[in-house]
């Protein structure tokens, strides 16, 4: 494996270098056969189980400096990793291996009057930057998902995680060459200086697609990006309880999807409850006995006194904590407008027996995941049967929802033909 460029190198030089070497590689992947890639990807899972004790002492460094830097409960848990998170990060990994290969998959073929075959076929994008924060299994899940289809991958991880990301870096690529993948397949960008990231937006010719899961960068993205950038933005998510939904169905949905884990990107931030809900106090006081802490508009503190009054700014926020705005408002049509006016368009419930109404609100609701009676922490590629995912596209353009192996992959036109000429 080649040494990783000076992390002392200027920002702009070190991206390009990055570059150019995941080009040539991201060349050599693209003709990889499946086996291959499945074996480099098995052969990288097995690197980071036994690489397991470097890795969680190295998360270790990562989780001290955090808490004493002062990070937030939530995000001390999206950065820690125990056995079980370790396991499973490499059990995502060998997961991909085992996922059909999308490259080279025939999306369309029409045969034309003149004799002329054209093809749509799906083909690797190329070279993917990728510039996340805290969850360091990410650094994990985006390289198997970038190998199996067939891109190289430039991956800047936040400098919160860097001791985490090295340690399971070093892992992937130990297995990734044993198995015969290119060394310069993924790459982790060595430097925490942010001026990296400037350069990967600037990167037109040497990065083909960004994807951005952190929200911090919107401003930077808008004014910088000269690259393509799929964007993973705010998980604020709501659960609608209809006046139809049976009681123990909504509390249980409504508890798992704000308390099960705060932290993640899939949590319930509002609440919101049919007018018509008869059970809407005793829900309320259900989710604070969790030790949630509830805010409410007024006709949610009429309810339930003891809560606290939500303030415009709540609507808006994504607390990624146990902390819940709730809304009571005017059955499904008050449900979609509060939806439309303050979500970000990542993932939706509804819990309602009324299969008209639920219909309605998977119909309305304009968001990238849209449930009926599930918990919004359903919201991960791995529980769609994906393998793994790199984020939450909330776009409309090339990939929505789970970003996974297809989203991955752009297409080209192939023609076969007997000597056809226009004329």
């Amino acid at each position: 494996m080649n040494d990783l460029p000076d992390a002392e190198t200027h920002p702009a030089t070190l991206i390009a270098d990055m570059g150019a070497r995941a080009r040539v590689a991201s060349g050599v992947l693209a003709a990889l056969p499946t086996p291959r890639k499945a074996a480099g990807l098995v052969s990288a899972a097995a690197a980071l189980r036994d690489a397991a004790a470097t890795i969680e002492a190295a998360n270790r460094e990562d989780m001290a400096r955090a808490a004493a830097a002062g990070l937030s409960g939530a995000l001390l848990d999206r950065l820690r990793l125990d056995p079980g998170r370790i396991s499973a990060m490499a059990d995502g990994v060998a997961a991909v291996a085992a996922l059909a290969d999308p490259v080279g998959q025939i999306m369309d073929s029409r045969a034309r009057p003149n004799g002329l075959v054209l093809s749509r076929v799906r083909v690797p994008i190329g070279v993917i930057g990728i510039i996340y924060e805290s969850r360091p299994n990410v650094t994990a899940d985006a390289a198997a998902l970038c190998v199996m289809a067939g891109n190289a991958a430039l991956l800047r991880g936040g400098s919160e995680a860097v001791a985490s990301n090295r340690a399971i870096h070093a892992a992937l690529m130990e297995g990734l060459a044993a198995g015969g993948v290119p060394a310069d397949a993924v790459q982790l960008v060595p430097t925490t200086d942010r001026a990296a990231v400037g350069a990967m937006l600037k990167a037109d010719g040497a990065i083909d697609l960004i994807i951005r899961a952190r929200q911090s960068l919107v401003a930077r993205v808008q004014a910088e990006a000269r690259v393509p950038v799929l964007a993973h933005l705010d998980g604020i998510n709501h659960v609608y309880v209809d006046a139809s939904a049976d009681p123990a169905m909504a509390a249980a949905v409504v508890v798992d999807a704000k308390m099960r884990r705060t932290g993640i990107c899939g949590a319930m931030e509002t609440l919101l409850i049919d007018r018509g809900y008869a059970g809407a106090a005793v829900l309320i006081e259900r989710l604070a006995a969790t030790g949630c802490v509830v805010r409410g508009d007024p006709d949610a503190c009429k309810l339930v006194p003891e809560i606290a009054a939500a303030d415009a700014a709540d609507w808006d926020t994504e607390y990624l904590d146990a902390i819940a705005s709730v809304a009571i408002v005017d059955g499904l049509d008050g449900a979609v407008a509060h939806i439309a006016r303050h979500g970000s368009h990542h993932t939706d419930a509804i819990v309602a027996a009324d299969a008209d109404v639920a219909e309605r609100f998977l119909a309305q609701v304009d968001s990238a995941i849209v449930l009926w009676n599930a918990s919004t922490q359903f919201a991960d590629g791995g529980e769609f049967g994906l393998g793994a995912e790199i984020g939450i596209a909330t776009g409309r353009l090339h990939a929505r929802g789970p970003v996974a192996l297809e989203g991955l992959t752009t297409y080209k036109w192939i023609g076969r033909g007997t000597g056809q000429v226009r004329g």
